[in-house]
């Protein structure tokens, strides 16, 4: 899995516990800076989503929710999911239907996502050239962009090798 973006693009996860720890010192520092509340819950769930290595449905994380808070419902789970994603904390992957932290939520960008079909590894990329020519298309067909999600799906370099 990438985590946090490093000097050069989107870096592997060396130490995980950095990741989550990055991961919500930039939600709480974005938050206070847009005078947003980030909510125990907002921060619980930000949390239950980078601890994981991958993706997470909004019922997994519901289920966990209710081992310290038994009155939590599926309503609270989706509004604050909105929340993260609203501010760029967060990403849903449509496919999966699930959720993922974002790696670099300071620089909110079109991204897309590579997703292995064998170990359901996702790596967020952000590139230029495709969000121009997304950009052109849109223009050119005189439709206004609300948001774009590109999800790629196939086989890591990790699984491939290991298949041999």
């Amino acid at each position: 899995m990438s985590c946090i973006s490093g000097k050069n693009g989107i870096v592997p996860c060396e130490d995980h516990k950095d990741c989550i720890d990055k991961a919500m010192e930039i939600a709480e520092r974005t938050c206070s800076e847009k005078q947003l509340k980030f909510t125990n819950l907002r921060r619980e769930i930000l949390r239950m989503i980078w601890e994981g290595h991958g993706p997470k449905k909004a019922y997994d994380l519901l289920s966990e929710l209710q081992l310290t808070n038994q009155s939590a419902k599926p309503a609270t789970v989706y509004r604050t999911l909105e929340f993260l994603i609203e501010n760029g904390f967060i990403h849903k992957i449509n496919s999966l239907n699930a959720f993922v932290g974002c790696s670099h939520p300071l620089k909110q960008q079109d991204c897309y996502f590579l997703i292995c079909d064998n170990c359901n590894d996702i790596s967020e990329h952000c590139d230029p050239a495709i969000t121009s020519a997304i950009k052109t298309i849109t223009e050119r067909n005189q439709f206004t962009l609300k948001n774009t999600t590109l999800e790629i799906a196939g086989h890591c370099n990790s699984c491939i090798q290991h298949r041999d």
